[in-house]
């Protein structure tokens, strides 16, 4: 079939919908459809998306700077040599994005079925239609049609005043072998639902002639005067969504914010910026000037007027932080005293200081705004997040932990906690000062690893368990070959002949995993002296209660528990759901005879963390099963005016059964430590 050259425009007021997939395939597919030459424009300032997405298809990309005045000239060379010329129009009505509109033959506005995207591809479409240009030449595509937790199409369709022309499916996997590999997904090996949209998609356009027009010219007095307009018209959709009232006015503040941002984006390619580009301080520091002087610019010409030089200067580092690196989290992640970031969606930051969470004034402009931090942050780690993998739990490279879920698992938007890594090491001595412990508590622990004994840190989460772990460890003899196992690095020993190993999650292709377990049984033939589990939570933890009986004593871990007794149903429950089919007696008599003490640490109503008890596993009771004996304890006798929680470290007033070991080992302890 002939048909005349046209050029189509793609366009989206909101990011993250996949306009650049969009564009890569739709294009692709039409360069192979009747071998139809085809050349694609990306009107951003640097294309490296685009770039890399069409690395392996004959698509023509036009690789020059164009302006509004040059690009009508380059769209009638290249209507002479192709029969389609495609263009990625940005995410903002530009004059270069109206000049591509006036000289296209269609209009394509992508969009995903949520609320969110749906506001913006309608207001799009008003404004469109505002500055002269026929719907009839505006069409939508629906990205990641049919996805689980949104909207169906038909609703889509329902509440869209332009024709849907493609509805394409959502295919996590397939998506990330294309961006992998730098090929797009219709020229894949593998194929799926999402290959045959986009060929379907093709084949529809080259059909259907009726669906270009010839020449618009706009009405430029009415473009809108915000880069995202606010939608105020499916107050319906954002009811059924679980969102906000679309009339709540916003922050004006916040307006002017979101405003600059989408500029700045038209100028940088700002997106694709990550933790190990912002760890070189040479480019962050030539970026970080230059786009501050963008924003500064940018700011008078919203008529942002800020009033007194600090002000505008903050407010200017508040748009650079959101451009280039991890926006209201940078003076976060700077301040030492914090320990945890917790981001509940854009509206909610709360951060935890000594033991304590407090909410922040922080906010961010857009749940879009926290996905694309979460993306900086774990896209150099070789992670991703989408509706595919909408969990992901990953180390950056300073040893800090990093968990994000979004929709549809999360319900209120992008979640993110932060675990920051500490870089100094406590000693013992540090945990006296800190009140963790008692002199006496530690002297005796001390005297117990380096006795060998086996020990398993308790508690819950954030009570300092990986912390006392650490403390531990710095007592064992600088002679000895140790080797620690960990989900997520957080370990750091003193000694020099230090083996760390650490297990990998499965890649985007759900392949090379390496488990905890795995890792323990190789290190078994690394000729470790210790072995030193991070955490015991799987199937690895019968093999550690075997190794602990067959000679590889003075090992080490933590275990998440509520109490020392706790400790042995825990270890119950991780051992029988391995799969191992072995009588509780038995289960339980591995146990006893593996585990020496129980070195339990809670986190307090004041935020303070102590070690509650250190108790040792005594032995088997026909009636009562595993038997203990509490060494020291800490009681709680009260609390304080400042809700500060009053108490003391007490001795159980019984010795250790081991103490008779100790001594022959030249490691004798002064007996009156262990009487109240």
């Amino acid at each position: 079939m002939q048909v005349k050259p046209q050029v189509i425009s793609c366009f989206s007021t909101k990011g993250g919908v996949g306009k650049t997939l969009i564009v890569t395939n739709l294009a692709t597919t039409l360069s192979r459809h009747q071998f139809r030459k085809t050349a694609l424009i990306s009107l951003a300032p640097i294309e490296h998306d685009v770039t890399a997405m069409l690395d392996s298809s004959n698509v023509h990309r036009v690789t020059e700077l164009l302006t509004p005045a040059s690009l009508p000239g380059v769209l009638a060379t290249l209507r002479q040599a192709y029969s389609f010329v495609v263009i990625d129009a940005g995410s903002v009505f530009s004059e270069l994005a109206l000049a591509a509109f006036e000289h296209s033959n269609l209009l394509l506005l992508v969009t995903t079925p949520d609320v969110i995207a749906i506001r913006h591809a309608v207001k799009s479409a008003e404004a469109l239609e505002a500055m002269r240009v026929p719907l009839r030449m505006v069409k939508a595509v629906i990205n990641r049609a049919e996805s689980r937790g949104n909207f169906r199409s038909a609703e889509v369709r329902a509440h869209l005043p332009i024709e849907v022309v493609a509805e394409i499916p959502s295919e996590g996997r397939l998506v990330g072998l294309s961006l992998n590999q730098g090929r797009p997904l219709v020229l894949a090996n593998e194929r799926g639902r999402i290959t045959d949209a986009f060929l379907r998609f093709g084949r529809f356009l080259v059909e259907h002639p009726e669906l270009f027009v010839e020449h618009v010219e706009l009405d430029r007095s009415k473009r809108p005067s915000m880069p995202i307009p606010q939608p105020v018209s499916l107050a319906s959709l954002a009811h059924q969504a679980g969102l906000p009232d679309a009339h709540e006015p916003e922050d004006p503040v916040v307006a002017l914010k979101r405003r600059v941002h989408a500029r700045l984006l038209e100028k940088f390619d700002l997106k694709r910026l990550d933790t190990q580009t912002a760890n070189n301080p040479t480019v962050v520091g030539q970026l970080r000037e230059q786009t501050g002087k963008a924003a500064l610019e940018l700011l008078v010409e919203e008529g942002g007027f800020v009033p007194g030089a600090d002000a505008r200067e903050q407010l200017v580092k508040e748009i650079v932080d959101e451009a280039l690196g991890l926006g209201p989290l940078e003076d976060l992640i700077a301040d030492d005293e914090v320990s945890d970031i917790l981001v509940n969606g854009k509206d909610q930051i709360y951060i935890e200081k000594r033991g304590k969470l407090h909410l922040t004034d922080k906010r961010f402009v857009s749940n879009d705004q926290v996905l694309t931090v979460i993306e900086r942050i774990i896209a150099p780690l070789g992670r991703r997040i989408d509706e595919s993998t909408p969990m992901v739990d990953a180390r950056l490279p300073d040893g800090s932990r990093v968990n994000a879920i979004i929709q549809p698992l999360s319900l209120r938007g992008p979640m993110l906690s932060i675990r920051k890594f500490r870089t100094e090491r406590f000693s013992m001595e540090d945990l006296i000062r800190l009140g963790t412990l008692t002199p006496a508590m530690a002297q005796f622990l001390t005297v117990c690893v380096k006795a060998r004994k086996n020990i398993i840190v308790s508690g819950g989460t954030g009570s300092g368990k990986t912390t006392t772990l650490n403390v531990l460890s710095g007592c064992i003899p600088p002679g000895e070959r140790i080797v620690t196992i960990e989900d997520a690095a957080e370990l750091r020993l003193h000694q020099e002949h230090w083996v760390p190993l650490e297990a990998r999650p499965p890649n985007i292709e759900g392949r090379g995993m390496i488990t905890i377990r795995q890792l323990f049984r190789n290190a078994l033939r690394m000729r470790p002296d210790r072995i030193i589990i991070g955490e015991c939570r799987g199937d690895e933890t019968l093999d550690m209660l075997q190794a602990m009986n067959t000679g590889h004593d003075g090992s080490l871990t933590t275990l998440h528990a509520n109490s020392p007794q706790d400790v042995i149903s825990r270890l119950d429950s991780l051992i029988l759901m391995s799969n191992v089919e072995l009588p509780v007696r038995a289960v339980r008599e591995q146990i006893v005879s593996a585990i020496h003490l129980i070195v339990h640490t809670a986190r307090l109503s004041d935020g303070s963390r102590k070690v509650t008890h250190i108790t040792e596993i005594t032995g088997m009771d026909e009636h009562t099963g595993v038997t203990f004996g509490d060494l020291f304890l800490f009681h709680q006798r009260g609390v304080g005016a400042g809700n500060e929680v009053l108490g003391e470290f007490k001795p159980a007033g019984r010795l250790p059964s081991f103490l008779d070991e100790l001594r022959a080992k030249g490691l004798a302890l002064d007996e009156a430590m262990f009487h109240p």
